[in-house]
């Protein structure tokens, strides 16, 4: 495995080993030292499946405590992540990756960001370490739509829960985040 590079400090793109012929292919998706080699040191705790259709946006969501590694083990997504760390030099950027079933990559998205995707194809399967339960209570959310963040969602007819077309823009929720950027 190797880390791709980001634009943003703390996220990492992952580009697995895949074996493959004309029977298939195999590949890790997880290997603890490996990851740890990656700068992942997380434990995760709990494993997550969402199945969506196409325009299907989800996002941005963030609970305090909580890192994700998310693939996309059917169809293609584009993947998002807000660096919503209060002090850092990078609050309020995004930064966006396809993960697909053709790349096996992964996103290791780390406490501080906000994570969200759309869709792309006709259905994807998303498949996601977490590194804490899950916890309604501490559960939150900014606006995938912000236009201050202006994030480049792909030109389809997006479909976002009820919750996620409610949620705040980040400015209206900025000096209430429990993130803080370490230097």
């Amino acid at each position: 495995m190797e880390a791709l590079a980001t634009r943003l400090e703390g996220p990492r793109l992952i580009r697995p080993v895949v074996r493959g012929d004309e029977r298939g292919f195999f590949l890790e998706t997880y290997r603890r030292a490996v990851y740890a080699e990656l700068g992942i040191h997380d434990e995760f705790v709990q494993d997550n499946h969402s199945r969506s259709r196409r325009g299907v946006v989800r996002g941005m969501h963030y609970q305090p405590g909580q890192s994700k590694l998310v693939r996309c083990a059917r169809g293609a997504i584009l993947d998002v992540l807000v660096d919503i760390r209060r002090g850092s030099p990078t609050f309020g950027q995004w930064e966006a990756h396809v993960l697909s079933e053709d790349n096996h990559h992964q996103l290791y998205c780390p406490d501080g960001f906000a994570h969200g995707f759309c869709v792309e194809s006709e259905v994807a399967d998303v498949v996601y370490k977490v590194s804490s339960y899950y916890d309604s209570f501490s559960d939150g959310g900014i606006a995938y739509d912000d236009p201050d963040l202006g994030i480049a969602w792909p030109d389809l007819d997006l479909k976002p829960s009820p919750r996620d077309a409610r949620a705040p823009l980040l400015s209206e929720v900025a000096e209430e985040l429990p993130f803080r950027w370490m230097p």
